[in-house]
């Protein structure tokens, strides 16, 4: 492309025009509370996108539940979910609530309802107590008359605790009448749809109309959340994209199985980023499968790091570290970045009522000269390590400024320390 050509493609268009800033959609929502005594988690509305988990213990295990839902919200869950399959475990739900309650942990706790949860919060009214919120599957309450029967008893119980549901309709698990309907429709059209775009109108349908008849019965609409979830990144978006143009309801986004490790954290992050992006979804919860070994809190971490990498929240103190090349002469800048990431992390539980605005901090460790002084500049904090060939000095920024430079074997501790103070001096709450 010769000279002039380049610059005819620099000066036309909007050329001279600032480029648009980046920002998530609004979406206008009702806004509903899950509650516990006087802990309110709102959820809609101008309220923060929340971010839910699910246990996998067995919930008749009141001991092992309740501790691992106090490890889901010391790691940042604000709704925890909990399976309530039997009498068993409905008979535990009360004495979960209460350990948590001793444990000083006041998240809300959902009840997670297939096929015989009218019966559960019937013949278990301390456990339909002890819950915040039910989640129900219109495609698993039953079929036809028995069915509507089924569902309003759920919902009827609800309204009388004054509870939240979630209406989720699962992709598995569809009303079959209501599909055979659709189909029969969709079979008499000019041209019909795609078998896809029908499975899409009946999850939509199901949703809509069960939300409908919740509120006929009594139900709040405020506090109706609905859920229409798939497993296809693709088949995730065309479905709430349509959904949140259809109804005013707040949507509780996830794939309904996302996979395990990087499958499952690249999946959910594809889908939620481009819904959220749009002011699409009130909540989140991400259906990590754990890797052996791997503690179930890993799905509320990359539920967090997916609403703070769009800018949309804070959690957590973010720390920037360079990939290494060929100019980085060790690993010393990633253990460096890893001790301080898991520094930060460690001690969020703590830092959030001593340090209130703690989440924001941004730290910098990079491993050489090229972008290691620019980076750390625009951190509040930031180190630059020695790369290959340069002096054995890392110099220190704090607030763009360089404060000082570390040298000798002790630059991780003594920067730690750095990072200690700095907290201390900025976010600290004088009395």
């Amino acid at each position: 492309m010769d000279t002039a050509s380049r610059s005819s493609l620099v000066t036309s268009g909007a050329a001279g025009q600032p480029i648009p800033l980046a920002a998530v959609r609004a979406r206008t929502t009702r806004q509903g509370v899950v509650a516990w005594g006087s802990h309110r988690v709102t959820v809609g509305g101008d309220a923060p996108v929340r971010v839910q988990s699910m246990t996998n213990t067995d919930t008749a295990d009141a001991v092992g539940t309740a501790i691992q839902v106090k490890e889901l919200a010391l790691a940042g869950s604000e709704l925890v979910r909990i399976t309530v399959n039997n009498d068993e475990a409905a008979k535990a739900v009360p004495y979960i609530r209460e350990q948590l309650d001793r444990m000083d942990i006041h998240v809300p706790l959902i009840g997670d309802f297939h096929y015989n949860g009218h019966r559960l919060l019937t013949d278990h009214p301390a456990c339909a107590q002890a819950l915040s919120k039910y989640r129900i599957n219109p495609g698993n309450v039953g079929r036809g008359d028995k069915g509507d029967r089924q569902f309003a008893q759920m919902v009827e119980i609800a309204a009388r605790h004054d509870k939240a549901i979630r209406i989720g309709v699962n992709w598995g698990s569809l009303d079959q009448d209501l599909l055979a309907r659709l189909m029969d429709e969709n079979a008499s059209r000019p041209q019909p749809w795609e078998a896809r775009q029908v499975m899409y109108e009946a999850l939509i349908t199901s949703a809509l109309e069960s939300a409908k008849r919740a509120e006929q019965i009594g139900l709040n609409g405020n506090n109706i959340t609905l859920s229409c979830k798939v497993s296809a990144v693709q088949d995730l978006i065309a479905v709430y994209q349509a959904l949140a143009q259809r109804c005013d309801y707040a949507l509780h986004l996830g794939l309904t199985e996302a996979g395990m490790g990087t499958k499952g954290a690249v999946a959910s992050t594809a889908a939620l980023s481009v819904l959220l992006q749009q002011g699409i979804g009130d909540t989140i919860r991400i259906s990590l499968t754990p890797q052996p070994g791997e503690a179930r809190t890993q799905e509320v971490v990359i539920a967090l790091e997916i609403l703070q990498a769009l800018g949309m929240r804070a959690f957590v103190p973010s720390v920037t570290a360079c990939p290494g090349c060929g100019r980085t002469t060790s690993t010393t800048f990633q253990e460096l970045a890893k001790q301080i990431d898991d520094y930060l992390r460690s001690s969020m539980p703590v830092w959030r009522e001593r340090y209130p605005g703690v989440e924001n901090l941004k730290v910098a460790v990079m491993g050489c000269i090229v972008n290691g002084p620019g980076e750390s500049k625009h951190a509040d904090i930031g180190i630059s390590l020695p790369g290959t060939g340069e002096a054995p000095a890392a110099p220190v920024f704090i607030d763009g400024q360089k404060a000082m430079t570390l040298r000798g074997d002790d630059i991780v501790r003594e920067f730690q320390g750095i990072v200690d103070n700095y907290i201390e001096k900025k976010f600290g709450v004088t009395v």
